[in-house]
């Protein structure tokens, strides 16, 4: 398996930095968080990044994609990860965008991945129903009525859920709550009757919403692939979602560490560069070696994702090391960058703080690494 990347794939991350760069600092970011803006996110930027091909980096060629493979975006996802883009990327790209395609039926796919592609189309998966990420915890209901079904329950940490158009839902159709039987999704207009939405404001700056349904009703065209067995493709997508996550998080590690080594380069104390100090020095050679280890986890997860070869169980495997250790580095690195900028690492005009908030909100989504780490150990008969 190759840990590096490939001329193309090198090419996309060259012209995807420059674009955020120049397009997307952080100092967007701030502008959002500070004007409370009402999206969240910048519309025309998301509209640049439509017409760069990001939406349809991973989508098939048959539904207006491009094909490229999850390897291509997620040296996408890694690049705003480095000045932390907000945007629908992750939660209608990465994560609706490949529940429609591992679960959807074809007319599904054909009605929706092409408005994906085409940036016509905000669509959000509303999963969790606690503080914790438990994918199997389902208590919201989906009752047979007639032909129709009958939606009622609550959905917390939904992303971008204030500005989806349409909603993912997953419900649980029979069964009880921690059964992976009986868990079925369905596709809903988020402006229908009974859907109510209240948006909060992360500590990261980012868009997330919590979700009541007060008897939604849903015609059955609405199911999202089988009755009651919606939990293996629901599954495999969130292990693509988590692995483009790691690779988001692991460009956000790499900046604050070269903010870092820059700050030890500068900063004098006792007449000589804190850089020279011992103590520090080993600080950033662990920092150096774990983010090497991130690179190899990020870069082996997203190759298993463009390997046919790879078995489900391989894929899974992959994602929860993947989410583990990044989860466990981001959390080092990010503390790590406050400590070593001391005073200025703790104002808000220093960048430095956006990355530690960042860092908490990414460990939790779709799994923190205690989670990952006794997924691992279930996947491998432990």
């Amino acid at each position: 398996m190759a840990l590096t990347l490939n001329q193309d794939q090198q090419l996309l991350k060259d012209s995807a930095q420059s674009f955020c760069q120049h397009n997307a600092p952080v100092s967007m970011l701030r502008k959002l968080r500070d004007s409370k803006d009402s999206d969240g996110f910048d519309r025309q930027l998301w509209q640049q990044m439509i017409e760069l091909g990001w939406a349809g980096m991973a989508i098939p060629e048959a539904y207006g994609g491009f094909d490229f493979g999850y390897g291509g975006l997620g040296v996408v996802l890694e690049e705003t990860g480095r000045t932390l883009v907000s945007s629908p990327l992750i939660s209608t790209v990465l994560v609706a965008a490949t529940v429609i395609n591992e679960l959807g039926s074809e007319q599904q796919k054909q009605d929706l991945l092409p408005k994906i592609v085409a940036g016509e189309l905000l669509i959000a998966l509303a999963l969790d129903e606690q503080t914790s990420h438990a994918p199997k915890r389902i208590a919201t209901t989906a009752s047979k009525s007639g032909t129709d079904y009958i939606l009622n329950g609550r959905k917390t940490f939904v992303l971008d859920g204030h500005v989806a158009q349409q909603l993912i839902v997953v419900a649980r159709t029979s069964g009880e709550t921690d059964s992976e039987a009986g868990i079925s999704l369905f596709l809903l207009d988020s402006n229908a009757e009974g859907v109510n939405c209240q948006r909060s404001w992360m500590v990261d700056s980012r868009n997330s919403a919590q979700l009541e349904f007060v008897n939604v009703k849903l015609g059955a065209n609405a199911l999202l692939g089988e009755l009651d067995k919606g939990f293996d493709g629901l599954d495999r997508a969130l292990d693509v979602a988590r692995i483009g996550i790691a690779a988001e998080m692991l460009g956000s590690i790499q900046t604050v560490f070269e903010s870092i080594l820059q700050y030890l380069k500068q900063r004098e104390q006792f007449g000589v560069l804190i850089g020279s100090f011992q103590g520090l020095q080993h600080r950033a050679a662990e920092m150096y070696s774990e983010i090497e280890l991130c690179k190899s986890a990020v870069r082996a997860a997203l190759a298993g994702l463009d390997d046919p070869q790879k078995s489900r169980i391989e894929i899974a495997v992959l994602a929860s090391v993947a989410k583990a250790k990044l989860s466990e580095v981001f959390f080092l690195v990010s503390n790590e960058g406050i400590q070593m900028h001391g005073g200025i690492g703790m104002t808000d005009e220093f960048d430095i703080g956006f990355f530690i908030k960042r860092a908490r909100v990414a460990q939790q989504y779709l799994g923190d690494a205690v989670f990952h780490r006794d997924r691992y150990a279930t996947l491998n008969n432990f």
